[in-house]
């Protein structure tokens, strides 16, 4: 028996095989990695490849006056200045969500964490539709709002809202289980040393959380510069005022300009691209830093 035991142990140590793990045959690796790379090369880059090649099929003349056209030059600034107020927005919700949900218990806490939800449930035509209802010209809301000269429907403020609603989940779906996992110890900690408010959170929450902000962000961008559905139905499709790059890239399609709409949708290829560049340098950061 101890012969046994030590012809196994001494197999065990020359051995770089740990006992009892199958390793698995060559064919299956080869045949995994092979189906996940004509799986990702057929729904991403061949579309991607495709946006291209239709984009500049009639040249880059084409190509760049589609870009600089008026309707297109509004489609562009509408969407970045919808980004650029929706995000911070965001990050204020998400901040101010995951913190009442990680640090306090109070009533009513889970059915705050379910309506974060809401968005990823309900179809953005739905949530467009809702604004509809809610801000059109004829509602009573809408009516009043009109009053001060404000139109919310039909223009830029609908769509931020529209935005807004289907982004804010981003967030706060990153912080939230951060915050709980990192717990309430090293704030209660600073402010038994003499730390005010301000000072724990800039120096302790903020730090610990900060890539976990950033990657929301980052989704929240990405989500408010390739939204469709709920942007859609509030913008009334008016050329020049009311499109969105996404949706000037429609109506070029509707209007059979296909080499326009492909070098528009060319811009939503490299603002994805890029984003996906900066996710991969923060989770390259985060890291580091574990």
């Amino acid at each position: 028996m101890a012969a046994v035991t030590g012809l196994r142990l001494g197999r065990s140590k020359g051995s770089s095989v740990v006992p009892g793990i199958r390793k698995d045959p060559l064919w299956i690796k080869v045949l995994i990695i092979s189906l996940v790379m004509v799986f990702f090369s057929f729904l991403i880059l061949l579309p991607l490849a495709l946006v291209f090649t239709e984009a500049l099929r009639k040249g880059w003349e084409v190509y760049t006056t589609a870009l600089v056209e008026n309707a297109a030059f509004e489609a562009i600034k509408l969407t970045l200045f919808t980004t650029l107020v929706v995000v911070p927005l965001n990050a204020l919700f998400g901040l101010f969500a995951a913190w009442a949900i990680a640090k306090f218990s109070f009533k009513g806490k889970t059915l705050l964490t379910s309506l974060i939800d809401l968005p990823f449930s309900v179809s953005p035509v739905i949530a467009g539709l809702i604004f509809i209802l809610l801000l059109g010209a004829r509602t009573p809301l809408g009516s009043w709002f009109r009053d001060f000269g404000l139109q919310i429907v039909f223009a830029p403020p609908g769509i931020i809202l529209a935005t807004l609603f289907v982004t804010f989940p981003f967030v706060a779906r990153e912080l939230i289980p951060l915050m709980q996992s990192l717990g309430k110890e090293e704030e209660e900690a600073a402010l038994t040393l003499g730390a005010t408010p301000w000072q724990m959170f800039f120096r302790v929450t903020l730090p610990n959380i900060k890539w976990g902000l950033i990657y929301g962000l980052i989704l929240c961008n990405a989500r408010a510069m390739g939204e469709f559905g709920a942007v859609s139905v509030v913008s009334g499709h008016i050329r020049g005022q009311t499109n969105t790059i996404p949706l000037h890239v429609e109506i070029l399609y509707n209007e059979y300009s296909f080499a326009a709409s492909f070098a528009v949708a060319s811009l939503l290829v490299f603002m994805a691209l890029i984003t996906i560049l900066v996710k991969n340098w923060v989770e390259h950061q985060y890291g580091k830093e574990i």
